[in-house]
Order: structure tokens, then C-alpha cells, then sequence
């Protein structure tokens, strides 16, 4: 992929880039800009300083919290056109990643210098608009997951979950579930397992077939 598609991929992602001039968006994504990541990467760690704000352009990140315990908490998913805004509030806050970004499929990224952000920021309005209205959008999905997390049953939560992936046949293991629940594994295994009694799913390995939808509707909804 030469660098003049990978500038094409940005704009189409990123539009509030597009006013910029020519040569300044040049300048901001020369070739060495443009990253590949393997599925597995880990894009950013806790504790890290901020090297750069992130614009994806294929594959998609996982931002999770880790407890003393090893147990994990999923955050938000970034996506292409999407935005990390963890990388947002250590680069305005001068603070380090406070959560960890792992790459759930090979990714290809470019990244905007420290310096180059803090200037688009200040100078350029649609830039600075689309990463407050990211952030307003990822700070009501946080909420939401707060509320879950504090308010609803874990089986509602799981049910949720293998809905959401708009999917009869989910190719997911167990741990990966209760790792986007912030939860075990042998506690999903057991609720998947009485999902199983109930009709609602079938078990195979690594895959689950949703059988009753509405069954599952019903249950999240409770």
C-alpha cells in the first residue's frame, strides 16, 4: 500500500482532515506514518506515555482494563473512522494510558505526532469537533457499561452480548466472552451451559449457535 492510497484511506475515515492544505496533511502523514500491527499486538500499555494519537484505517482494537487478579474488563472497541479516547485524555492531560489496547485483527494505522495533535487542536475546528464528539459518544458508552456492570445480572449481560454480535453462529470461545464481561470463564461456561437447557443457544467447540433469538431478547431485556 503506497503512501498516497494510505492518505486517500484517512481522509475517507478521518473527513475532518480534509480541509486541511495539501501540503500540511502531507506533512503530518508521511509513509513512515502508516504502522501494521499483527492480531495479538499490543498497541498501547498501562503506564505508557502517549507517543501519538491514532488513526485507524483497517482492523479493530480492543481497550481493556486489567486487575491485580489478572481478570479483564473491555472497555470499547475502536474501529476504522473511530477514535481511542484514552489516547485523547493522556494527550490533553499530559498523563500515561491508564488501560492497555491489544489488536483483535491485524491492523494497519497512522499516527499523528504528539505535537502535530496538540496543533490541530488548537488551529483546526473540525479536527477538534470530531474528537469531542467521540468523546461525548465513548463517555455515554462507558456510562452504559458502568451501569451494567454495577445494576445488571451477569446472564442479561451475556445474552446482550451474543446479540449484539448480530450472529447465529458465533465463533467465540468462553474466555473470550468472560473477558469482554469482566468476568470468569467457568462462570460464563456454567450460563452458557443453562442457555444450552433452556433452548436458547447450542455449544460446540469454540463456536455457539443462537437458536432462540426472542428467548434471548426476552432475557436481556428482563
Amino acid at each position: 500500500m503506497n503512501a498516497a492510497v494510505n492518505r486517500e484511506k484517512v481522509l475517507n475515515l478521518y473527513p475532518a482532515l480534509s480541509s486541511l492544505p495539501a501540503d500540511r496533511l502531507a506533512a503530518l502523514l508521511p509513509p513512515q506514518a502508516i504502522m501494521h500491527l499483527p492480531a495479538g499486538a499490543q498497541v498501547f500499555a498501562e503506564n505508557q506515555p502517549c507517543q501519538g494519537f491514532p488513526l485507524l484505517l483497517e482492523g479493530s482494537v480492543k481497550v481493556i482494563k486489567l486487575a491485580a487478579s489478572g481478570r479483564e474488563l473491555m472497555l470499547y472497541r475502536v474501529v476504522p473512522g473511530g477514535s481511542c479516547i484514552i489516547s485523547s485524555s493522556c494527550l490533553l492531560g499530559h498523563t500515561d494510558y491508564n488501560a492497555r489496547g491489544i489488536a483483535e485483527t491485524p491492523l494497519t494505522l497512522a499516527a499523528l505526532p504528539v505535537g502535530a495533535f496538540a496543533a490541530l487542536m488548537v488551529e483546526h475546528t473540525p479536527f477538534r469537533d470530531f474528537v469531542f464528539h467521540l468523546f461525548a459518544d465513548r463517555i455515554g458508552e462507558l456510562m452504559q457499561l458502568v451501569e451494567e456492570v454495577a445494576f445488571a445480572r451477569l446472564d442479561q449481560r451475556l445474552a446482550k452480548l451474543l446479540l449484539a454480535r448480530n450472529e447465529t453462529v458465533l465463533g467465540v470461545t468462553h474466555q473470550q466472552l468472560a473477558d469482554e464481561l469482566g468476568s470468569v470463564r467457568e462462570i460464563v461456561s456454567r450460563l452458557l451451559k443453562g442457555f444450552a437447557e433452556q433452548g436458547l443457544v447450542t455449544l460446540g467447540r469454540e463456536q455457539i449457535t443462537i437458536t432462540n433469538r426472542p428467548g434471548l431478547q426476552k432475557l436481556a431485556a428482563v
